[in-house]
């Protein structure tokens, strides 16, 4: 497994597996960096996840962007209680509409609720030249009619 350098901000980096057999995907411009106010709402997005369709989000906290598939630990059901929103009222936790499961943003750790133990699943993103990135992965792919990404 080779992982991109700190050093590297450009680069994202992934914690996954070296998949073989399958083609690489080139990273996929999702938004304007600009567009993501810092613990505001997110920019959603369709994928796929072992082939089948699901949502995902990007979101800006503390001036990083993070990423995950838009499913609680607790219960696969979409998180958020409008569309893109998905912070608690102190704009402190990503919070699932659902049953309140609570999850810290930079990490998407269960913190408290009904998810235990559990966490988000992250996608790799990553800014560059004032746009935010989202580089797939053998497991969550781009949708097949995703019009929301573009190829670098």
């Amino acid at each position: 497994m080779t992982k991109t350098p700190a050093s590297a901000p450009d680069q994202p980096f992934s914690s996954g597996s070296v998949e073989t057999g399958s083609p690489a995907v080139a990273p996929l411009r999702l938004c304007e960096s600009s567009s993501l106010e810092d613990r505001g709402k997110a920019f959603v997005f369709d994928v796929q996840l072992y082939g089948d369709p699901a949502r995902a989000f990007v979101l800006r906290f503390d001036g990083q962007v993070v990423a995950y598939l838009n499913r609680c630990a607790h219960v696969p059901t979409e998180m958020d209680w409008q569309h893109g929103e998905f912070m608690d009222g102190d704009k402190a936790f990503i919070l699932c509409s659902i049953h309140g499961a609570a999850y810290q943003p930079e990490t998407g750790r269960c913190v408290a609720g009904p998810c235990g133990r559990g966490r988000l699943m992250p996608l790799s993103v990553f800014e560059r030249e004032g746009a935010v990135y989202w580089q797939p992965d053998r497991d969550i792919r781009p949708a097949p009619a995703a019009s929301s990404g573009a190829p670098v």
